[in-house]
């Protein structure tokens, strides 16, 4: 028996349209980023989910909403944090270009796009790493354990992680993906 796992980005918030670093602040969807969030409904519209996953945060729950319009099989839905944006500390809320700024530029791509380095009391990629594998630890577990199909409502950095450890890449492949706002990633698990 084979089940299924459907990864998805929310769609674009104000920050994301305005280059702010959003971390762990609750930002809306855009008017495009709830069109987005329709098109990965319509692209699920055919799968099963059994099981949905979201994030506290308004951004990766509406984006579920659409998502499970289409899924009335879908009776559990779950919160878990360990799927949440990265926490991007003392620049959250601020804009790219108030970063370079401030900063530089040089150390702008530094906290933006290291593996290891976070930004001021915030998370580097390796500390979201860390949180990822732990919830993809308990969701294989889960999955082999009840068979269910299980939808995710993620972030864009919480997804990275997630894409390294199914999609076999490297640091330096995962720190260069973009993940999608009007897409979804699928990974089969067998089960017994």
């Amino acid at each position: 028996m084979k089940v299924h796992i459907y990864l998805f980005r929310h769609g674009q918030t104000t920050f994301n349209r305005d280059k702010k670093f959003t971390g762990w602040l609750d930002s809306k969807l855009t008017p495009l980023g709830k069109k987005q969030a329709q098109t990965i409904a319509k692209k699920l519209k055919n799968k099963q989910i059994d099981v949905a996953v979201q994030t506290t945060l308004s951004r990766s729950k509406d984006t579920l909403k659409y998502v499970l319009k289409y899924h009335p099989e879908c009776r559990q839905i779950l919160n878990d944090n360990r799927m949440i944006e990265r926490h991007y500390g003392k620049l959250q809320g601020l804009s790219h270009d108030a970063v370079i700024k401030k900063y530089s530029e040089k150390q702008y791509e530094t906290w933006h796009r290291s593996y290891s380095t976070p930004p001021p009391k915030g998370e580097s990629i390796k500390m979201v790493e860390r949180r990822v594998n732990s919830f993809i630890k308990d969701l294989l577990i889960f999955v082999r354990k009840y068979g269910k199909n299980v939808a995710i409502s993620a972030h864009g950095n919480s997804m990275r992680p997630f894409r390294k450890y199914f999609e076999k890449l490297s640091n330096e492949k995962m720190m260069k993906l973009e993940n999608p706002w009007d897409d979804y990633f699928e990974y089969t698990i067998n089960v017994k």
